[in-house]
């Protein structure tokens, strides 16, 4: 209530209309799929292409073949239109184990980590394995060798640690070290990789049959004035578990790089037409199996923790054999969460209109968004390969929230125009885009002079309702995010008018704002003694009403043309 003057003076008040309301939620998307290396069914966000590519790989041998995973290429398109952060959980199949004492001393059938030997001849130092030494300086073998080594700062979870190179006769009490490398991995991607701070260089004396000369192999030029690398058994930090700490495959398992097939269809061919395509996941293709979906699925129930507005696992088709499973599970879970839109594919590489209308007849879900056909991209390999349309649609509606807000329309030659994709599978005529759209299908269609762009923007709800339009439906996880969030701060508060006013200070100047910036026509909230009656609050209960008018799209243009005779005039 405003202060009034009693007495004589001057009287200053302030009223604050610079309301501003918070940015709309960061595009972040949820991807679930496999990946060359990073934590098993642990969902970690990266806020990079680059990032990710340290921390899960991008290229895999198959072979003679080098491959990259959709997850590879989807996070690339994400952050090539404008995402911020992804969060990424990888499936992959096997029994694992954790490393015995650290990661660096454990074995992988039988074999050490790595291996080095000392520089030079002469009696303080050799050409022999040089001894590991425990923290406090006894030998790990029990015996004495010329050169020493520690492992020191192991960084299980990052998968680093420092080595120390030491005198092999120093037994004195502070021992004294000649070397130290810090922040080294065993992971050839990583800048601290040992091969490449160390050394491997060797030299040897070799014969042409008539004349000795001196050989020199090894990449890498050897920084280290006394040791060499020889050999590293394991070149990856395949696995973090739960736990944090690197685990590594024991012999009756084996981590998710190559199976018996390749990552193609059911015969684990690569190759269609002539044309390099990627498709479902199948029971050959590195091992991977629908099944190892369901706990990367589950775990992504935790929405406390967890927050994401769009979900995708490209690779999964909803007419493949064990595949609706998971997918149904992917859209339970938008609709559980409430907070974000699951975008999936329903028909493989090579179908037609009808097939690709069809495949969506199953689903009924104003949480889900289906787009078609397939695009080709280029991948890290540099080959042309064939997508689903869930590997690239992740990024516009990033490119969507950072240019506009969630509310408006991930579609048209303004906001869904694909950048980074050569050509589709079918360059789609009207009559196929009507087929399609009939049957909430989002066609991605190929216009002379302007690319080729989302033309669609529907889910794959059959009631006919505002919330089959993909803008609405995110215009609703939006609000509600905010509303629900600003009524958890009243949660154990008195339930009284002071309360209710509070929580209507705060969501109708930001309403106000969403009606500014063209997500909404009107709204009106209701938190009085009209619905929070006696009854409700000695029910300790809060009840607010929403009512809100979402701004529609422009989907459908109609221009009437009038042929004048001449010399008509045309009035104001």
């Amino acid at each position: 209530m405003a202060e009034t003057l009693i007495s004589p003076g001057v009287l200053a008040q302030e009223n604050d209309n610079s309301f501003l309301a918070p940015a709309p939620l960061e595009a972040g998307a949820a991807i679930i799929g496999p990946t060359v290396k990073g934590p098993v069914e642990q969902p970690t966000v990266v806020t990079s292409y680059g990032q990710y590519q340290n921390t899960f790989g991008t290229t895999f041998t198959s072979g003679s073949t080098s491959q990259e995973y959709l997850t590879s290429l989807s996070v690339k398109s994400y952050f090539n239109n404008g995402g911020n952060s992804m969060l990424v959980t990888r499936v992959a199949t096997g029994t694992f184990s954790a490393a015995t004492g650290s990661a660096l001393t454990a074995t992988d059938g039988g074999a050490a980590p790595f291996t080095f030997q000392t520089l030079g001849t002469g009696t303080v130092f050799n050409n022999g394995q040089p001894t590991e030494e425990n923290s406090d300086g006894s030998l790990i073998s029990g015996s004495s060798d010329n050169i020493r080594y520690e492992i020191a700062n192991v960084d299980d979870a990052q998968g680093t640690f420092s080595l120390l190179i030491r005198r092999g006769d120093d037994n004195s009490k502070n021992k004294a070290v000649l070397e130290s490398f810090n922040d080294l991995s065993l992971d050839p991607n990583n800048s601290g990789y040992i091969e490449k701070v160390i050394g491997n260089q060797t030299t040897s004396v070799a014969t042409d049959g008539t004349t000795k000369y001196v050989q020199t192999t090894g990449e890498y030029v050897n920084r280290s004035r006394f040791i060499t690398i020889t050999g590293v058994a394991r070149q990856t930090l395949d696995y973090i578990g739960t736990d944090g700490n690197i685990r590594v495959a024991t012999a009756s398992g084996s981590l998710p790089v190559v199976g018996s097939g390749s990552f193609g269809d059911a015969s684990g061919d690569l190759v269609v037409g002539g044309d390099t395509y990627f498709d479902e996941i199948s029971t050959v293709s590195q091992g991977i199996t629908v099944s190892d979906y369901a706990d990367a699925i589950s775990i992504l129930n935790n929405q406390d923790e967890y927050v994401f507005n769009i979900i995708s696992a490209p690779g999964l088709i909803y007419g493949e054999s064990g595949h609706s499973t998971q997918i149904d599970s992917i859209i339970s879970l938008a609709e559980s969460r409430g907070d974000c839109i699951a975008v999936v594919d329903t028909v493989g590489y090579g179908t037609t209109v009808s097939n690709a209308a069809a495949g969506v007849a199953s689903i009924n879900s104003s949480y889900t968004a289906n787009y078609w056909p397939w695009l080709q991209m280029q991948s890290a390999t540099g080959k042309n390969v064939w997508v689903p349309a869930s590997t690239v649609i992740p990024g516009i509606y990033a490119f969507t929230d950072g240019a506009s807000a969630p509310w408006f329309a991930p579609a048209g030659l303004t906001r869904g125009g694909i950048s980074d994709v050569i050509q589709a599978e079918r360059k789609l005529t009207r009559t196929q885009r009507d087929t399609l759209y009939a049957k909430n299908v989002n066609p991605i269609a190929t216009f002379p002079g302007s690319g080729i762009s989302v033309f669609g923007q529907k889910t794959l709800q059959k009631k006919k309702s505002a919330l089959d339009r993909v803008n609405v439906r995110r215009l609703l996880i939006e609000l509600k995010k905010f509303l629900g969030d600003t009524a958890k701060t009243l949660v154990f508060e008195q339930n009284t008018i002071a309360t209710r006013s509070k929580f209507l200070a705060t969501v109708n100047p930001y309403l106000n704002s969403v009606v500014q910036r063209q997500g909404l026509y009107a709204f009106r909230v209701v938190m009085d003694e009209s619905n929070n009656t006696a009854d409700v609050i000695d029910r300790n209960q809060l009840i607010g009403q929403v009512l809100i008018q979402p701004a529609k799209t422009v989907e459908f243009i109609a221009l009437d043309f009038t042929i004048e005779p001449t010399g008509a005039t045309f009035g104001a």
